[in-house]
């Protein structure tokens, strides 16, 4: 990544969102009610979401030098956010 404050900026981001579904993903385990559950597994979605888009944008500006490298990033991520989503409308066609 380039030492730029944008730079520092989208990298404290992503470090920020990009770690924030493993906490929330754990306390969904641990969720009271299948509402709970579903709260906190969709906290992990945004999350994961807002990842998405900082590491498109690293990739599109670029902000790093070789920006075909992140591809392998932006497509696990996705991934992840398909499976929350699947796991989200499982977990609402469950009765409370």
């Amino acid at each position: 990544m380039t030492r730029s404050p944008a730079a520092s900026h989208v990298a404290m981001q992503v470090l920020r969102s990009g770690t924030a579904p493993l906490p929330n993903h754990g306390e969904a385990q641990a969720a009271e009610s299948n509402r709970d559950f579903i709260h906190k597994l969709k906290l992990s979605l945004k999350e994961l979401r807002e990842t998405f888009r900082w590491i498109r944008l690293i990739q599109r500006v670029p902000l790093v030098k070789r920006p075909d490298l992140v591809t392998p990033l932006l497509r696990e991520t996705d991934e992840l956010i398909r499976i929350f989503v699947a796991s989200i409308k499982t977990a609402q066609k469950r009765p409370d």
